[in-house]
């Protein structure tokens, strides 16, 4: 245990520990992961009361019931978080995989392979889950974490971290390998933004305003995770049945998260077979349908749309909703408000599914589905640290081989250079 440890000494002893975890054994990692696994299953007496004392404080708080259904944990997630952890034991370890390699005239072989980051920062809001879910991606891929999870989630991730630290010290790995600072509170961000040095990459997930916050002030290599101003658009072409389901699942199943639908925009020479039943469908789901004049007009049971709607990640049962002229409309539209996370189409044109898979710039594009498919877990990858909508390093979900680098070993037998 590091309680007692300043924050500079918890970035150096996560440091210290990712120095070990760069050439331990899969073997030995994947015995870290069972570990803490385990650890989750069987401590939900000690996860639970420190999950409920922070739900409390969030609804004293004025804490939103967005963040609240993120913050919250109950056994089905908790085992959930376990069977995430045996997803990753599950996967290739990427590490020392080599990606391109060629032997020159001379004889001298290169091998470009990848090697893990070292520590992984990471800062977040109220998703406890997420502090499971970097540290099993940051053991598997070699690397240390030192997280930074929010005053809303600190008794739970706490325990969480505690839990995790024992688990890998039984399996014989550095228990100072994921570390937490928390209870140091915003300062404690604002020193991992700055630890240049001590921290190789930082990972933020949560809203615009944080995200942002760190991509200006960190001087730790950022990798942005960004919010979900998510799309689906319904062609002129699009089956009624399948934009029905598709619109409901993407905006009902889970509306809190960054995949979740927030805008649909609707062809208008579809507008007549299509607007109505789906409206009808989302408000049958407690939807609250936020239109334009022209939508409103024909849905009397929609809300007029404020100023900043199309910009908006509602995190709620709310959406944006109005209607486009033609699928250059649509994509303009996507233009000026994604956040460039995930936009859906549904048609059964092809030219136009193809036209909208090149010509939109997302991170994750589809045709004929919902946009809570963009999840880590879902795409195979076990877990994910976080949805990249930046185009440097990584993109889209990232999974393990997004939190390696890569160096090249060259291997010679003498050679000079001529």
């Amino acid at each position: 245990m590091t309680v007692t440890l300043s924050i500079d000494g918890r970035f150096r002893a996560a440091q210290a520990a990712s120095r070990e975890l760069a050439t331990a054994s899969t073997g030995r990692k994947d015995a870290g992961l069972e570990a803490i696994a385990k650890a989750i299953e069987t401590g939900a007496e000690r996860i639970l009361p420190a999950n409920d004392l922070d739900l409390a404080n969030g609804r004293e708080n004025g804490l939103s019931t967005g963040l609240q259904d993120r913050l919250r944990l109950d056994q089905p997630r908790l085992a959930a978080l376990a069977a995430a952890v045996r997803d990753v034991i599950a996967l290739p370890d990427p590490v020392g995989d080599v990606v391109r390699g060629s032997t020159l005239p001379n004889g001298v072989t290169l091998s470009q392979v990848r090697v893990p980051f070292g520590v992984v920062g990471a800062i977040y809001e109220a998703r406890p889950n997420v502090t499971v879910d970097i540290a099993a991606l940051a053991l598997k891929s070699g690397n240390a974490a030192v997280l930074r999870g929010g005053t809303a989630a600190q008794h739970t991730n706490a325990v969480l971290v505690e839990l995790i630290q024992d688990a890998l010290a039984s399996a014989g790995l550095p228990g100072d390998a994921v570390q937490t600072i928390d209870e140091f509170g915003r300062d404690g961000a604002t020193q991992l933004m700055h630890a240049r040095g001590l921290v190789d990459v930082l990972i933020p997930r949560g809203s615009a305003q944080l995200i942002e916050t760190v991509v200006r002030e960190s001087t730790v290599p950022v990798i942005e995770t960004g919010a979900g101003v998510v799309h689906l658009v319904l062609d002129e072409s699009a089956d009624l049945a399948m934009a029905i389901d598709i619109a409901v699942n993407a905006k009902v199943q889970r509306p809190s998260v960054c995949n979740a639908l927030e805008t649909l925009l609707v062809h208008r020479a579809a507008a007549d077979r299509l607007l109505v039943p789906v409206l009808d469908a989302l408000r049958a789901n407690g939807v609250t349908v936020h239109a334009d004049a022209e939508v409103l007009g024909r849905y009397p049971d929609a809300v007029e749309a404020g100023d900043d709607e199309w910009a908006t990640e509602h995190m709620s049962l709310d959406i944006g909703v109005r209607l486009v002229d033609d699928l250059d409309d649509a994509i303009e539209h996507i233009r000026t408000y994604s956040t460039h996370h995930t936009e859906s189409i549904i048609t059964n044109d092809y030219a136009n599914a193809e036209r909208f898979l090149a010509e939109v710039d997302s991170a994750v594009v589809m045709v004929n589905a919902s946009t809570r498919f963009t999840d880590g877990g879902e795409f195979g990858f076990g877990a994910e640290v976080g949805i990249s909508t930046q185009k440097l390093h990584a993109r889209g979900p990232m999974g393990l081989p997004e939190l390696t680098s890569t160096k090249w070993l060259v291997r010679g037998t003498g050679q000079v250079r001529a």
